[in-house]
């Protein structure tokens, strides 16, 4: 199937050759063509050009014509952190932090992450898996064309099989471009208390193998943090993963800077996630990497912590990404659009950053850079078309609006 979009008023973060991310002063060029066209061939993007130089067609069967006037076309986000396979939900804890209690203080009396995986584990896959489309589809008609999914809300070998088994399933049957991370070190399980080496040795000797036998994970994750698993623990279980071929993308820095930011440089993490609290020997450690940070800013403003500080990162001449964090328990939202306001509102990036970094660098973020991420000949055609704007920052401005119309993924409208 061929599709031809003319008019439209700005085709945006267009490239002929894109890179496979922005950094520092790069993220404030945002390319985008006034006026243009954009033509998709099957699931991929085939050319695009301006409306002045409208191309002659000489073969009009099985083509589409799509008049975008007035409209912005984007690439569709790219999500590369959320934890959406989970039962329940969790609002009673909600409730909790209005009267005032902390998300470390709702954790150490049985909420949070192990209060999600008591009801995962009477769940059934196909209830999990049902409840998952749902939340994909919902991602999906607000922009979002690739994303990641951890476990992490097993915690027992068998739940954790059966959170990444849901994964594999919704990677062969939702259109949405999917990847799979093993995270077995979330939360510490009760019956571990006071021996949590005796947990990660379960991670390593049985949870690890067993994944890899079955193909079921693409990265591995630690939420390398106090009261949750040390600076050590978090390396035995990276060097663990790496054997079995799964790159570490981490959870770090959220509440607290224990040197999990200089470890993950070291075992040459492919992302480090959340970031709420850095010091200047952790912005040293990421300049001398090739590791790319990554914010969630609708978890900061969920639980109420700091957000990511993105200007002193990107003044340092690093990228940074931008992800939804979407789970039960501290961002009950995929929504990327509200992430791009956030980014623009509360943490001082311009909106070219901001587009930047939930695109292209959302993509690297993924390892789907060469196929994600940017409007470029031969990606795929992952891209949503808005309603009618003024400019691109009406997109971030009007943060409470719904301005994306129409989605589409691989070519098709969805």
């Amino acid at each position: 199937m061929k599709r031809l979009f003319k008019n439209i008023k700005g085709l945006v973060n267009v490239w002929d050759q894109p890179p496979v991310l922005v950094s520092g002063r790069e993220m404030k060029e945002l390319p985008v063509l006034e006026n243009a066209w954009l033509a998709v061939e099957d699931d991929l993007i085939a050319d695009f050009g301006m409306m002045s130089e409208w191309p002659g067609i000489s073969d009009w069967r099985d083509l589409e014509v799509i008049d975008a006037e007035g409209k912005y076309i984007f690439p569709a986000w790219c999500d590369s952190h959320t934890h959406i396979i989970y039962a329940g939900s969790r609002e009673s804890e909600f409730e909790d932090r209005i009267r005032g209690l902390t998300y470390e203080q709702i954790a150490a009396k049985g909420g949070g992450i192990l209060n999600s995986a008591k009801l995962l584990h009477t769940e059934s896959e196909n209830d999990l898996y049902e409840s998952a489309w749902k939340r994909l589809n919902e991602m999906m008609y607000q922009g979002t064309g690739a994303v990641e999914i951890k476990s992490g809300y097993g915690l027992t070998t068998e739940s954790e099989l059966k959170i990444l088994r849901v994964i594999q399933r919704l990677k062969e049957q939702h259109p949405l471009t999917i990847r799979a991370t093993f995270l077995g070190a979330h939360a510490l399980p009760e019956i571990y208390k006071g021996i949590p080496d005796k947990y990660v040795d379960l991670i390593i000797n049985e949870m690890l193998p067993a994944i890899a036998s079955e193909k079921l994970a693409d990265f591995i994750d630690v939420f390398c943090e106090k009261n949750y698993f040390s600076v050590a623990q978090m390396e035995r279980i990276l060097d663990a993963g790496q054997k079995f071929g799964l790159p570490p993308k981490v959870h770090v820095n959220q509440f607290n800077s224990i040197g999990a930011i200089d470890a993950a440089v070291k075992k040459n993490a492919l992302s480090v996630d959340h970031l709420e609290v850095v010091t200047e020997a952790d912005i040293r450690a990421l300049c001398s990497s090739t590791v790319l940070p990554v914010a969630l800013p609708c978890c900061s403003l969920f639980i109420g912590i700091p957000y990511t500080p993105a200007r002193r990162i990107i003044d340092r001449g690093l990228p940074l990404a931008l992800a939804s964090d979407y789970n039960p328990g501290s961002s009950p939202t995929g929504n990327m659009n509200l992430v791009v306001s956030l980014a623009c509102i509360q943490m001082q990036m311009t909106v070219s950053e901001a587009i930047q970094a939930a695109t292209l660098n959302g993509a690297a973020a993924m390892a789907l850079s060469n196929t994600h991420g940017s409007i470029s000949p031969g990606k795929k055609a992952n891209f949503f078309v808005t309603k009618e704007m003024p400019s691109v920052a009406f997109l971030p401005y009007s943060f409470g609006s719904v301005l994306v119309e129409e989605v589409y993924i691989g070519g098709e409208k969805r």
